[in-house]
């Protein structure tokens, strides 16, 4: 970045400019502090991002990933994903706001920062009162949603334990496509009937995928 003229260099940009003049590239770069060999840090992160598909990939990238690209070892490896995590908490409420969940859009919006660009599947549970505000969020499994992996007994003592009036139901894809498996719909399926017998209402089932969102209440499944 030495051959940059200094309006061009992303960090005497930021300064001048502010962040949000710089590109995707950049701001990668920023975070690399540094190239290698013949390769500047502003190659290396144009690299990244082609190699993981742009920032969304980036979100969902491993540090196996990341190790792919000549220049990216563990510790570089580290500090992206330490800052694509601290970016994902700045968009997260803070553990003080008790959001109210009245729509399936409000429920995508408070799931999306945390869950939604996941490398590895999660499956979990928002636990809501009476008038359905957020008591608190818990994931209940890690892998693949079907009925070996996550049980209704499972999200349901979490319910229990405690004192959760409705739930919603949420876990992400990371292929980033949304769309209902035909897995999905049965474990939904079940979890509908035993929350009937349970006396807990199990408002939604929200799929997360790249930037969107799949609800079984706006399919008229539950």
């Amino acid at each position: 970045m030495k051959d940059l003229s200094p309006d061009d260099r992303p960090r005497e940009k930021l300064l001048w400019h502010g962040p949000r003049a710089l590109g995707d590239n950049e701001l990668v770069a920023l975070v690399l502090g540094c190239g290698y060999r013949r390769n500047g840090a502003l190659a290396v992160a144009n690299e990244l991002l082609a190699r993981c598909g742009g920032l969304h990939g980036l979100a969902r990238s491993t540090a196996d990933d990341l190790s792919h690209v000549d220049g990216i070892g563990r510790a570089r490896s580290a500090q992206i994903l330490a800052a694509v995590e601290l970016g994902r908490r700045t968009l997260t409420r803070a553990p003080s706001a008790r959001p109210q969940i009245r729509s399936p859009r409000d429920a995508a919006a408070y799931l999306m920062p945390a869950y939604g660009s996941r490398p590895v599947e999660q499956v979990g549970v928002i636990l809501l009162d009476t008038k359905h505000r957020v008591m608190r969020t818990a994931v209940v499994a890690v892998g693949a949603l079907n009925s070996t992996v996550v049980q209704p007994r499972d999200v349901y003592r979490e319910a229990t334990l405690a004192g959760a009036a409705a739930i919603v139901v949420f876990h992400n894809h990371p292929s980033g496509d949304p769309c209902p498996s035909p897995e999905d719909v049965e474990i939904t399926r079940h979890l509908a009937a035993a929350g009937t017998l349970l006396g807990i209402d199990l408002v939604d089932h929200v799929i997360l995928g790249d930037a969107r969102y799949c609800s079984f209440k706006e399919l008229g499944q539950l």
